[in-house]
């Protein structure tokens, strides 16, 4: 019986001087969100639209006839993940906000985009939404997905070529579409730290069903 116990209360020894180690090796590789700590930016445009038929009261869907409108610019691992809400967590000052509003359809987003991606960029508030405006002039939006004014059905291989065409230099692997359903979401286009056309990392891919899908028109 004493043996018995003993083996006992080296198994639980085990255990306890085990598991806990194991718990901080695992979470240490994961990478912390550090502010200016990633590898790419990705630069995610939705196709306002789509948004619109399940957010009738945003301010961007009360009748401004968008198309493409800019969602965000994070930053990225390239082996997967990216940093989020990094400290200090400023908020944005009158002046910022009304650069930005410049740029993003809403101030409900803007601010949602600064506090989550923004913070990690570790360029300031100003410096962020300066790389948002020369990524977004850096990619030309293909004409046949200019605001539409009637429903269009394409294949989410037919955008992504459409955007190669139109945005000579962007790589094969440096675009995705996104949709939401039976109908485009985003268009999101990887860029380095210097907003130039780069690969895609690690996790991002195209996420549609095969086929056609629906591009519904402007509200």
């Amino acid at each position: 019986m004493n043996r018995l116990n003993a083996v006992v209360a080296l198994i639980v020894l085990t255990f306890a001087n085990v598991g806990p180690s194991s718990a901080r090796d695992s979470g240490s590789t994961r990478p912390q969100s550090v502010a200016g700590v990633f590898d790419y930016y990705l630069l995610a445009l939705s196709w306002s639209p789509t948004y619109c038929l399940t957010h009738r009261d945003d301010a961007q869907c009360s009748g401004k006839g968008y198309g493409f409108v800019l969602h965000g610019l994070w930053p990225q691992y390239a082996q997967g993940g990216w940093p989020k809400s990094c400290a200090p967590r400023v908020k944005l000052s009158p002046q910022e906000r009304a650069k930005g509003l410049m740029l993003f359809p809403s101030q409900k987003l803007l601010e949602h985009e600064w506090a989550k991606h923004g913070t990690c960029s570790g360029l300031g508030a100003i410096g962020y939404l300066e790389a948002s405006d020369k990524a977004l002039g850096a990619v030309r939006i293909p004409e046949q997905l200019q605001p539409l004014s009637s429903t269009h059905y394409f294949s989410a291989r037919d955008i992504t070529q459409m955007f190669r065409q139109s945005n000579p230099g962007m790589a094969d692997d440096g675009i995705v579409v996104i949709c939401n359903g039976p109908q485009l979401s985003e268009v999101r286009v990887c860029m380095d730290k210097n907003l130039a056309f780069a690969s895609c990392g690690k996790g991002v891919k195209t996420q549609c069903r095969a086929g056609e899908i629906r591009v519904p028109p402007l509200r």
